[in-house]
Order: structure tokens, then sequence, then C-alpha cells
């Protein structure tokens, strides 16, 4: 249960202003119909990333040890830092597509997560917990709990919080885990 209520931590804080968030507010504000924006994110966010934790599950299992450990817990300090740089404002042109809403968010969304601090968190986290379908489980509603009220309330959402401080939280969660996972490498020796 903690990797899954981790992972979802995660990915909710690191998603909160992120550009696919951003998109779900130019899709929401673009098609004015919820029901298949959320169910397009929802059904990219599961491919998506257990793709991602595949991967990680995979490269942990093909790479192992202190070593391995250490690496992670640098890259989870790496992603501290790429969270505190803001996202630039996409342009959602692939939401003038003449197919339905639900495709078009499934597909952009999808090709917008590739290589998403969202994505690269799911990875790590893969390759720190071993598990695929928690993981992606966990990452999944983090995502979607932090794109939901995105479609539903638009661009008040912005509003609510300054981003400046959701990536300077989203960074320190980061950072400290990426130093318990050293410590605990280190530790383990």
């Amino acid at each position: 249960m903690d990797t899954v209520l981790i992972s979802a931590a995660m990915v909710a804080i690191a998603e909160i202003g992120d550009k696919t968030q951003l998109l779900a507010i130019v899709l929401a504000a673009r098609f004015r119909k919820p029901v298949p924006i959320i169910l397009g994110i929802l059904a990219a966010t599961l491919l998506n990333h257990a793709a991602a934790a595949s991967i990680g599950y995979f490269i942990a299992h093909w790479l192992s040890g202190q070593t391995f450990q250490i690496a992670v817990g640098v890259a989870f300090i790496a992603m501290a830092a790429w969270a505190l740089i803001p996202d630039k404002d996409d342009d959602a042109g692939a939401s003038r597509s003449h197919g339905g809403i639900f495709l078009t968010t499934l597909i952009v969304f999808f090709l917008v997560e590739i290589g998403d601090k969202t994505q690269i968190a799911t990875s790590l986290l893969a390759a720190r917990f071993q598990d695929i379908a928690l993981v992606t489980l966990g990452t999944t509603i983090g995502m979607m709990a932090a794109n939901v009220p995105a479609v539903f309330l638009g661009e008040a959402v912005t509003r609510i919080v300054p981003l400046k401080y959701v990536r300077m939280a989203a960074a320190a969660v980061f950072a400290l885990i990426g130093v318990f996972v050293i410590l605990a490498a280190l530790n383990s020796a």
C-alpha cells in the first residue's frame, strides 16, 4: 500500500503546473466535455506509466546493488532540480483534430507525457519499489488527482496555488526521497 500512496503523492505533486495539466485545461476550455477528456487522460496515463514502470523495473533487475541504488537516489535529486524549472505552456495544436475528444486527448496526452517528469518519476519509483502494477496504479491515481480538477475547474486551478510554491514543494519531496534512497544504499553496504 505504501508503494501506491508514495507513487500517487509523488506524481500528484509533480503534475501540478506541469505541461500535461496545462493541456488538460486547454482541452477542457476547447471541448467543454469533461468525461471524454478525463477518460482520455486515464487511458493515456495507464499506457504511458505502465511502459515507464516496466522500463524502470527491468533496468533495476539488470543493474543492482549499492551503485544502482545510489544512481536512483541521484536521479531523484536530479528530478528535484528539474521540478523547479517551469514548464512552457504547450500549444495544444493536436486538439484541433477532427477525431473524437477521447481519441484526441488519449493521443496528445500520451505523446506529451513521453519524457516528462512524471514518466521519469514513474520509472524511478518502479526501480525503487520493484512493482510495475502498484507503481502504475499509484502514479495513475496521482495523475488523475492532479488533472481531473484541472479539467473541471479549467484556468481557475492555476490561480488557487501559485505554481512557484508547488514546484518548490515537489522539488523538496523529490530531494528528500533521493537523499533517503542514497542513505539507505550506503547503510546497507
